[in-house]
Formats: C-alpha cells, sequence, structure tokens
C-alpha cells in the first residue's frame, strides 16, 4: 500500500473513533493544549475533515446572548453601586470637614474604595459635589411630593402632611442636614446650588403659598398668603439648622414646634393633633 492510500485509510479509519466520542471527551480534547495531546487533535481534526463534504466549512454555533447580557447588566449595576458608594462618602465628609475640605482623596478612603475609582466616576471634585447635590435634591423632591400625593384632598391635610415630611428620620439625619449646610454656607457652591435647586426650591414656596391662599379663602384669614407661606418655610428651615448643630433640639421637638406656627396661622383648619374636620 502506497504511503498515500495508508494516509487515506488511516484517516477514515480513525472517524468511527470520534463518532463514538462523548461530548464531554471531545470538549477535553479541545480544551487540553498540551503538547502530549497536540498529536491527537491533528488526526480528528483530518478525521473530520474528511467526512465534511467537499467545499463545506465547519460552523460551529455558540448561545452567548443571555450571559453577555447578564454580564452587562451586572456591570452597570456594579457601576450604579460604586457611584453610590462615592456619593454617601462625599455626604459623610461634607458632614464631617464641610465644603471647602472635602478632597476626592479622604472621599475614597471614606468609601474604602481607591482614588483611580473616584477619578474614573467622576473626575474632578467639583463633578463629585454636583452629583452628590443632585442626588439629595432629588430624594428631597421625591420625598415631600410623595407625602403630598399620599396626602388627603383639603388644604390642611396637605399641609399637615407637608410639614410633617419635613421632619422625617430619613430627611433629617445630622449627616444629611450638615451637609445641606455645607452646600448653603459656602459662596462657591451657591451658583451650583442655585441652578440644581433653585426651580424645585420655587416650586416647593408655591406649594405653601397655594395652600395658604386656599385655606385664606375657607377661613377668613386676615395674613398675606404669600408671606404666610414665606414665615412657615423659613421657620422650618431654621429648625433644621438648630437640629444641625446639635443643641439638645430633638426631631420630634422640631416637629412640635412647626405644629404651633401652623396652629397659630390657620386655627379653624388645623389643631396641634392633626387637621382639623370641617
Amino acid at each position: 500500500m502506497s504511503r498515500s492510500a495508508h494516509a487515506q485509510h488511516s484517516s477514515f479509519g480513525e472517524a468511527p473513533i470520534l463518532r463514538r466520542l462523548s461530548i464531554r471527551a471531545a470538549f477535553a480534547h479541545r480544551l487540553d493544549r498540551s503538547l502530549a495531546y497536540a498529536p491527537q487533535m491533528q488526526r480528528y481534526e483530518r478525521a473530520g475533515r474528511a467526512m465534511r463534504p467537499a467545499g463545506a466549512t465547519r460552523t460551529i454555533t455558540m448561545d452567548t446572548a443571555e450571559p453577555m447580557a447578564g454580564e452587562k447588566k451586572s456591570r452597570k449595576a456594579s457601576k450604579e453601586i460604586r457611584k453610590q458608594q462615592l456619593i454617601e462618602a462625599t455626604i459623610d465628609s461634607l458632614a464631617k470637614r464641610g465644603y471647602a475640605e472635602t478632597t476626592l482623596a479622604n472621599v475614597a478612603d471614606g468609601a474604602k474604595l481607591s482614588r483611580g475609582i473616584v477619578n474614573f466616576h467622576f473626575e474632578s471634585k467639583e463633578n463629585l459635589l454636583i452629583a452628590t447635590l443632585q442626588f439629595m435634591a432629588d430624594e428631597y423632591a421625591q420625598h415631600w411630593s410623595n407625602a403630598l400625593e399620599k396626602a388627603g384632598p383639603s388644604a390642611a391635610e396637605r399641609m399637615w402632611a407637608l410639614v410633617a415630611a419635613d421632619f422625617d428620620r430619613r430627611m433629617t439625619t445630622k449627616r444629611k442636614l450638615a451637609a445641606w449646610c455645607a452646600f448653603w454656607g459656602e459662596a462657591k457652591s451657591r451658583p451650583t446650588y442655585q441652578a440644581l435647586c433653585g426651580a424645585r426650591d420655587l416650586k416647593y414656596q408655591r406649594t405653601f403659598e397655594d395652600l395658604c391662599a386656599e385655606m385664606k379663602a375657607e377661613g377668613g384669614y386676615a395674613y398675606d398668603a404669600d408671606s404666610a407661606a414665606l414665615a412657615i418655610c423659613s421657620s422650618m428651615e431654621g429648625l433644621w439648622l438648630r437640629l444641625m448643630m446639635s443643641d439638645g433640639l430633638t426631631r420630634e421637638a422640631a416637629h412640635k414646634a412647626a405644629i404651633e406656627c401652623l396652629v397659630g396661622f390657620f386655627p379653624k383648619h388645623i389643631g396641634r393633633e392633626g387637621p382639623i374636620k370641617t
């Protein structure tokens, strides 16, 4: 038998062996890259080529759509988690050090992340502070909007809900109050604050003005509605400041003081225990 004939006979003789291999064994051979298995791999490859029709090409189909989508979602979730960690660490730093003394380095240390991670997500201290202010503003706006939506239909019920929301324990933690004061008290942050929060603050003020006007029309009160709304909102801001300064004032006592303000303006609508049913 010639060398070529022998090679052909030998190649076709391998074909039944290849077909009898289990899927597990086939994968094991393909994954093993050691020199000891290299000759066998070459023979199996030749046998496979011999069994394919002339001109046919080998096609390997792998269903990778699901894992790739899962990995992409995981990476996105991880990115959001890292950013939130850094924002929370920034709130802590603002509460502890103030606006000017907060740095990317101490934010990274507070979040227990590398400084490179901070640079990767925010690039600069200014961007990090803007993102933190945006987060706090969104959280606060969502909080009072939800309270207003869940309140009863009357103006008194809505006013009561708004004031209660301002002294909710989720909003009046000392770290958050101190972070707010850091933004309010630093001249450099005021243009940024106005750009991000000016319209929100105006909407909040307008909501109080509308409620004051509605109760004035119902109760025949002598006050100016806009001035009353300004007095109530300013009173609550002052109580926030007192809470942040830790002078012994409790959240419950601050809330009670705000209620006294409401009772003074709207005695026909609001009592110390809540809205008066009319």
